[in-house]
């Protein structure tokens, strides 16, 4: 379970430079989206473009990033079934074995005076929760980072060890699945008061 290739896409972007520069230093390869590739490129942390690992480009102002095999399948892969192996290797794509995301700040946007639906609706997150559901769901081989409090801990084990131990993976998956129901719990939240008017 040597952790060799991060994604790396946070819209809370507190310590993750430093997550970052850790990271590279153990070794492991990073790819990144829009501002956190920018901040971690920024640093001089050597990052690599989720477009030129999709082949695609960010589109629809950035709505669709992630949302692409190269990166689901990478993050999503059981490494020990045949099968899934050699559809990996068939259709090229590499695995993903750290996933640090956090999601558009939504209670922020909704928080501000004035703010209208449109903006609202702008700031709810899809490729975030899909990456990091998918990275929690495959616990069991990938290691999932939400909350930056959680950086030195674990950038500390893959220090020593290279990897996250399994306990600490599904603990981190589980406030994974925390972090985003908690997320759509505040969307629905949201959109219950806007049919209320």
């Amino acid at each position: 379970m040597k952790i060799q290739r991060a994604l790396v896409s946070v819209s809370d972007k507190t310590g993750v430079v430093d997550f970052a520069r850790k990271l590279h230093e153990a070794g492991i390869g990073i790819i990144s989206t829009g501002g956190t590739m920018k901040a971690i490129q920024d640093a001089g942390i050597p990052v690599t473009y989720v477009s030129d690992v999709t082949g695609f480009p960010e589109i629809l102002n950035g709505r669709v990033k992630t949302l692409n095999p190269y990166i689901h399948g990478g993050i999503l892969a059981v490494r020990d079934n045949p099968e899934h192996v050699r559809e990996m290797k068939e259709h090229n794509i590499k695995g993903i074995d750290l996933v640090v995301c956090n999601l558009y700040p939504f209670k922020e946007t909704i928080s501000k005076p004035g703010v209208t639906l449109d903006e609202a609706i702008e700031n709810i997150d899809i490729g975030g929760p899909a990456m990091t559901r998918a990275a929690a769901k495959n616990f069991k081989y990938v290691t999932i980072v939400t909350n930056p409090s959680r950086y030195d801990a674990v950038a500390e084990q893959i220090a020593k060890t290279g990897e996250v131990d399994a306990r600490t993976r599904m603990e981190l998956a589980q406030e994974a699945f925390a972090h985003t129901a908690a997320y759509d719990t505040m969307i629905q939240d949201y959109l219950k008061k806007q049919l209320e008017k």
